[in-house]
């Protein structure tokens, strides 16, 4: 078998990992005999978590296929929306994905994030509490220790923030998660919260809601029109794919200091 010629159809979904030489045509490779069929994937620069079923000619293979001469091969990307085991999902976002991590939970998404854990500590975290690993760094996606992860396409956050909704289409309920701990949020008294209100605040609004891990206070503040915007986009898309949305109407706001 060694020397066998193997040729690979990606789909155009996945493109955006093949080098520019290689996006849109038929590609072939030499199997040395031994590696599996995902490993000769991974070689081309497509992540297994990306990679949806595998078709050699004509039939489903699986990643631990070996190839063999003259293999017809089709790689498609993963369908959305995609199922996750153990569902509904959840995250942990990798630290170049902060506003990502914030918008998450301001639709309820329960979503993981620090900005000083290295590569090994979040798969550590991914694998214990069976959480998707959100990435950019596609490295990080080949570890074979990883439980599951997924590559978030875009460079804005608008955009990232519709890929992961597109693509898992998670359960949402807006205003119900601390943006800064992703703790719950319940109702609190104006009485309750004043004493760590400035004086304008108390006399401008009535409606709060407090974190019950971390104490933070939220109110409709100056930027609630944009958060509003932010969760009518992710109803929008998630309900799309048929999903239901929870309290999409509940107070929440800006994040008031204590």
């Amino acid at each position: 078998m060694d020397g066998a010629e193997v040729h690979i159809d990606v789909g155009a979904e996945l493109w955006l990992f093949l080098a520019l030489r290689d996006q849109g045509r038929r590609l072939r490779t030499v199997h040395d005999g031994t590696s599996s069929l995902g490993h000769v994937i991974e070689s081309l620069g497509v992540p297994l978590p990306e990679v949806g079923r595998l078709i050699v000619n004509g039939r489903v293979a699986v990643p631990a296929y070996r190839p063999r001469d003259g293999d017809m091969v089709q790689v498609q990307a993963i369908r959305r929306p995609q199922e996750v085991p153990d569902g509904p999902p959840s995250f942990v976002l990798d630290v170049h994905l902060g506003t990502l991590a914030r918008w998450l939970r301001l639709v309820g998404v329960d979503t993981a994030y620090r900005n000083d854990l290295d590569d090994d500590a979040l798969v550590v975290q991914a694998n214990l509490e069976h959480r998707v690993l959100l990435t950019k760094d596609r490295g990080l996606l080949r570890r074979r220790r990883l439980w599951l992860g997924a590559y978030v396409r875009g460079a804005l956050p608008d955009d990232q923030f519709r890929d992961v909704l597109d693509r898992f289409a998670p359960p949402l309920a807006p205003w119900s998660r601390c943006t800064a701990c992703n703790g719950p949020l319940s109702p609190v008294g104006k009485d309750e919260a004043g004493p760590f209100l400035q004086p304008g605040t108390r006399r401008s609004y009535d409606t709060f809601a407090r974190c019950l891990t971390c104490g933070h206070l939220y109110w409709r503040g100056a930027h609630h029109r944009r958060l509003e915007a932010i969760v009518h986009t992710a109803i929008r898309t998630v309900s799309a794919g048929g999903r239901h949305v929870e309290g999409a109407t509940c107070p929440g706001g800006r994040a008031g200091g204590r």
